[in-house]
Formats: structure tokens, C-alpha cells, sequence
């Protein structure tokens, strides 16, 4: 709890211990009144201070304004009438003031989520200069310097493990406890805690492009992006703040008027004034204002927790009426790391051909070649290859020990003329030939990812309609990794600007079906991040073009987050509509029984303050999301 929750607690105790204590105080008059002016300006001063600006600044039609008319109005009635009952406007601004503070908890525990998520951000960096250990500034490290991070620190700067394995606590970019362990070579971001062991890392990045200062922007901006509810209740607010004052100066004069002029009756004005008064706090539009920009401020810092980055409350509103997801493949439903699945029809050992291909394919950096020299296992002598001829799209031939060795695709073997055998097995197919004789062929897939094919069911078991993956692979491969995840409808061999017209295509069939989200990781994925409804990116090893292309962010690039963001994203917007159908239509009721004179000034205290504690209190459910 803040200071300045605690001290406003202390007041509100303060005032209702007051409230308390005067009822058994025999005062009457003039001692009276000042008596219970005491609590009244313990518990509401700053409500009266605030008015008193926005009257000044011609911005006064707010709920202060409300709450200083309504119990100023209610004393002013007490004294008119000699009745000595203040109680009434003390306990309004009381509850007013109780409300507030729940609304200021709910906040604040909304903020320390987003807090505990800041934390993430590293104080220094540690660069090894002259055999000792220097803190520098995250800011003044350049890329391709080497840092140290010792165990119990936190990586500052996305990088390259160069020495060193360890565990890495990841829990606060990606909401999983499990660790996750690093060794040379291993890619590592920034956020992440080291728990055991000193590591060396070459940084990728300056710190403002890194993962960590990423996600803090994110995070930090989120708020600025409002949904149409919110942009809603904020046009709402506006007109309906006016229309109720006038209602109530109306209800006051008019009546009266009526009745003294056209029925020669009594005018009844403190009746009138006090219906009112009445009718001024039942229409406090506070539960709307506060809950429902908390709603979707609860939502977005309870699913930062789990790792998930939702850019603002507009994204959020739309997530939630996703029907339609389609996925890239590689990197996003696969892990993008290939290996050799079989080799068939070979005329050498197994062995023999893997090195003869891993050989011929050593100058390249493309992940099949890697995926080759992976399985070989042993170290490049490139003093073996030479006269290397890389062919565009079909593959390379080179020179192994003096033998001429073609691998590539069944476009190389037409090109050079070698009669090849087709192979059965879905994969990127790899045929080899020596010295212009064919050698046999290898089969190289991608891995898919462990929760992928869960992830699709969930989804619709969620209620999305309809599951789709776009990929450039063949079509076989492509149809393979369809089946076994259980994708509704699968579109290979399309290059980026294909990927985009297919989404538009599906746009265009979808149309008032609800939206339409498509999650991807690669910088060719930016464009269609960009043009459907909602645009998911893998965040941890996601291109920063993704990133930033997209609208949700998910940190550990798990497919099974895409179903927890939609249903957070519709979990909160359930809340809201909650709050928005309950508080106005109590308030509606009440406003009614205020204006017949069937509501005094405590169901007036229920109709504003009770259904804004109740409102907030359910808004806050929004930050519990881990058993989504």
C-alpha cells in the first residue's frame, strides 16, 4: 500500500470514527453544524479543492463537481430545514472516498505487476578491461563488445554465449518458471536472470534494440493505444456529465414551479432540491469512468506477466473476437531447426555421403547446410573443397578431394543432367552426385514444436472457426506438418508478397465473421503482421521487423500462448461489458425511484459509490490470468 493510500485510509477512519462519535453528542445549533463540518472536510477536502479548479479552469461538469454540489446541497438543506441530520452528506462523500481508494488499490496493484516486469531492466553491465571487471552503462556497450555475467546477475544486452553453460531464469520475460540452459553458441536475451554459472557473451545489440528495452516500451505505451469501449465510455461521459446536471436543476425548479403556478399548490422546494441532490449522486458516472480503462489496464499487466505483450487496449478488444488464425510455419508452428530425417538409395556408407554433402555445402550459412555439418559432427576441413558454384535456388557444386559434388534440389540434377530418384517422405530433399553419377539422397525436416498441435486444438476448442498455415516449403512437406497438427487449410510454396494476397483472400471470405489474427516470426511475415486484424509475433527469437510489425508479442514463442492471449483478451472484455450493463442499469433504476421520490440519499450512496467498489473489485479480476 502507497503512502498516499494509507494516509487517505486514515482519513476515511478518521471522518466515519467522528460520524460515529457525534451521534451520541447531545449539540444542537450552530455548534451542531460545525461539529460534523469537521469530518465532512477531514474526509472531503480534496474532492472540494478539485471542484473548485474545474470551475475555475471551465471543466466542472465531473464527478467532483458531482460530489461537491450533492453534499454542499445536502448541509444546505439540514440548515434550510433546522433538522440538524448532516449525517447524509458526510456519508456521501465518505463511501465516495472508500470507492476511491479501492479504485487506487486496484490500480496499484495493476502498476506493480507492471513494475515487477520493469524490474526486468539491468542497472549495468559488466566488460572485462585490463584483467578486471568494470560496471559500465547498458547504454555505452557496443555491439560485438564481450560481457561477463555472473551468476545472480541479469543479462543486459541480447548476445551470443562465447564461454561458459549455465541455467537461465526466464520467468519474467516469458511468465515460465522452468529454466532454460545456455552453452557456447546458445543465443541468450536480455531480461533473463543467470542462476549458476559466469558467463561470456558477445553483444548483437545495443541495449535500446535489445529484447529488455523492447518490452519496457512496449509495456510503457500500452496504455496510450484506447479501445472503442474506452473511447466510448469517454464520449459517453462527456455528453452524459451536462444532460444529468441540467436534469437535476430541472427537477429542482420545475416541479415546484408546476406546482405553485399551475395547480396553486405548495412549491415543496426543499422536496425538490433534496430529489435533486438525490439524482446528482445516483448519476456520478464514476463506476463507468474507472472501471473500464482499469479493465483492460488489469488485462494487459496480468498477461505481461505471462509473457505476453499486448501493445494497448485496442489490440486487446480486438484479440478477443479472433475466429480465424492463420500461422506461419517455420519458427512459428516448427522450430526452425532442421535435421536429417533419412538417406535413402545411397551407393556409399551413410556416413560417407553426409560428408561428402556437409563438405560441399560448408561455404554456406543457409540452416540445411548447417543441419548437414550438424550431422557430419565433425569439424570443416574447407582445405578439402574447393572451386565452389553456389546456383541460386537449386543448390551448390563443389570440389570434395578432387571429386565434383553436386547437392541440391532435383533442379540441379536436371540442370547437370544426372537421372535422380524421387523419394516418398515429406522434407526438403537433398540429392547428392559424384562425379556426375548419382549417390543417393538425403531427407531434412524441420522440427515441430512440442506444444503446436495442442495449441491448435485448443483453439477450437476456444471457438476459432477456423485454423490456417501459410509456408513457402513444397507442398508435400507443407500438407505433412498440416495433417499432424490438424490445420484446417494449408498454402505452400508462397513467397512473402503471396503470403500477403492469401491473407487478404481470407480477409475477404471472413468478412463480418469477426477478426482475423495472423502469428509469425520472420522479417518476410512483417507485411502480413501488418495487414491482418491482429498480428502476432515470436518474440524471443523473432526478427525485430516481426516485432515490431505486430500488435501482440509473445515471449517465448510457444503457439499454446496464442489461445492463453485470446482468452485473457476475452476474459476482459467480458468484465467490461459486466460493468458497463450493471453499472448503468442500476443507475437507470435508480435514477428513476430519484426522480419519483422513491430513493433517498443512501440508495443514492448505493447507486454511485456501492456499484463503483463492486465494478472496481470486478475489474481487478482481470489480473489473474494463470489459470487461463
Amino acid at each position: 500500500m502507497s503512502k498516499k493510500q494509507k494516509k487517505m485510509l486514515v482519513r476515511i477512519l478518521l471522518a466515519a470514527a467522528m460520524l460515529i462519535g457525534f451521534q451520541f453528542i447531545p449539540a444542537t445549533g450552530w455548534v451542531r453544524f460545525v461539529l460534523y463540518l469537521v469530518p465532512y472536510l477531514v474526509v472531503g477536502y480534496d474532492i472540494l479543492i478539485k471542484a473548485a479548479k474545474g470551475i475555475k479552469n471551465g471543466q466542472m461538469l465531473d464527478e467532483n463537481f458531482l460530489m461537491a454540489v450533492a453534499t454542499i446541497g445536502a448541509f444546505a438543506l439540514a440548515v434550510w430545514e433546522q433538522s440538524g441530520d448532516y449525517t447524509e452528506a458526510i456519508a456521501v462523500m465518505l463511501f465516495y472516498q472508500i470507492g476511491e481508494w479501492f479504485q487506487s488499490y486496484a490500480v496499484g496493484k495493476s502498476r506493480r505487476n507492471i513494475s515487477e516486469l520493469m524490474d526486468i531492466r539491468p542497472d549495468y553491465a559488466n566488460v572485462e578491461k585490463n584483467g578486471t571487471l568494470e560496471k559500465v552503462d547498458p547504454d555505452e556497450v557496443p555491439i560485438g563488445t564481450t560481457i561477463v555475467v555472473q551468476p545472480g546477475e541479469k543479462v543486459p544486452i541480447d548476445g551470443v554465449v562465447l564461454e561458459g553453460e549455465s541455467t537461465l531464469n526466464t520467468s519474467a520475460l516469458t511468465g515460465e518458471s522452468l529454466p532454460r540452459e545456455v552453452q557456447p553458441g546458445s543465443e541468450i536475451i536480455s531480461g533473463c536472470i543467470n542462476q549458476s554459472g559466469l558467463l561470456k557473451i558477445r553483444t548483437v545489440k545495443e541495449f535500446g534494440e535489445s529484447t529488455v528495452s523492447k518490452i519496457l516500451d512496449l509495456v510503457e505505451n500500452a496504455s496510450s493505444r484506447k479501445s472503442k469501449s474506452e473511447n466510448f465510455i469517454s464520449k459517453f461521459a462527456r455528453i452524459y456529465t451536462p444532460v444529468v446536471c441540467l436534469s437535476a436543476l430541472a427537477l429542482a425548479v420545475l416541479p415546484p414551479l408546476v406546482r405553485l403556478l399551475g395547480m396553486g399548490l405548495a412549491a415543496e422546494w426543499h422536496v425538490w432540491i433534496y430529489r435533486a441532490l438525490t439524482f446528482l449522486v445516483i448519476s456520478c458516472p464514476c463506476a463507468l469512468v474507472i472501471s473500464i480503462p482499469l479493465s483492460f489496464f488489469a488485462g494487459i499487466g496480468g498477461a505481461s506477466k505471462e509473457g505476453i505483450l499486448i501493445k494497448g487496449s485496442n489490440y486487446l478488444e480486438t484479440l478477443s473476437k479472433t475466429n480465424c488464425v492463420v500461422f506461419d510455419k517455420t519458427g512459428t508452428l516448427t522450430q526452425g531447426v532442421f535435421e536429417v530425417n533419412g538417406i535413402h538409395h545411397s551407393r556409399l556408407e551413410d556416413k560417407k555421403l553426409i560428408e561428402y554433402a556437409a563438405l560441399a555445402e560448408s561455404a554456406s550459412s543457409h540452416p540445411i547446410s548447417r543441419s548437414l555439418q550438424q550431422a557430419y559432427g565433425h569439424k570443416i576441413d574447407r582445405s578439402r573443397v574447393t572451386d565452389i558454384q553456389e546456383i541460386s535456388g537449386s543448390g551448390v557444386i563443389a570440389k570434395v578431394d578432387g571429386k565434383e559434388v553436386a547437392a541440391g534440389n532435383y533442379r540441379l540434377m536436371e540442370s547437370i543432367g544426372v537421372p535422380y530418384m524421387n523419394c516418398h517422405k515429406a522434407g526438403t530433399i537433398i540429392h547428392i552426385a559424384i562425379d556426375r553419377q548419382y549417390a543417393g539422397h538425403i531427407v531434412i525436416s524441420d522440427k515441430i514444436k512440442p506444444h503446436s498441435r495442442e495449441a491448435i486444438a485448443a483453439l477450437k476448442k476456444a471457438g476459432v472457426n477456423r485454423t490456417v498455415m501459410l509456408t513457402g516449403d513444397a507442398d508435400a512437406v507443407a500438407q505433412q506438418v498440416g495433417n499432424t497438427l490438424g490445420i484446417d487449410e494449408v498454402c505452400s510454396q508462397l513467397l512473402p508478397a503471396g503470403k500477403v494476397d492469401k491473407v487478404e483472400e481470407i480477409l475477404k471470405r471472413h468478412t463480418g465473421q469477426g477478426t482475423l489474427a495472423f502469428v509469425g516470426d520472420g522479417v518476410n511475415d512483417a507485411p502480413v503482421l501488418s495487414r491482418a486484424d491482429i498480428g502476432i509475433a515470436m518474440g524471443a527469437m523473432g526478427s525485430d521487423a516481426a516485432i515490431e510489425a505486430a500488435d501482440v508479442v509473445l515471449m517465448d514463442d510457444d503457439p499454446l500462448k496464442v489461445v492463453k492471449a485470446i482468452r485473457i483478451s476475452r476474459k476482459c472484455l467480458r468484465i467490461v461489458y459486466q460493468n458497463i450493463a450493471f453499472a448503468i442499469g442500476v443507475k437507470m433504476i435508480c435514477l428513476v425511484l430519484g426522480a419519483f421520490g422513491a430513493a433517498n440519499m443512501w440508495l443514492a450512496i448505493f447507486a454511485d459509490v456501492g456499484v463503483m467498489v463492486l465494478a472496481v473489485l470486478n475489474a481487478i479480476r482481470a489480473l489473474y490470468v494463470k489459470k487461463i
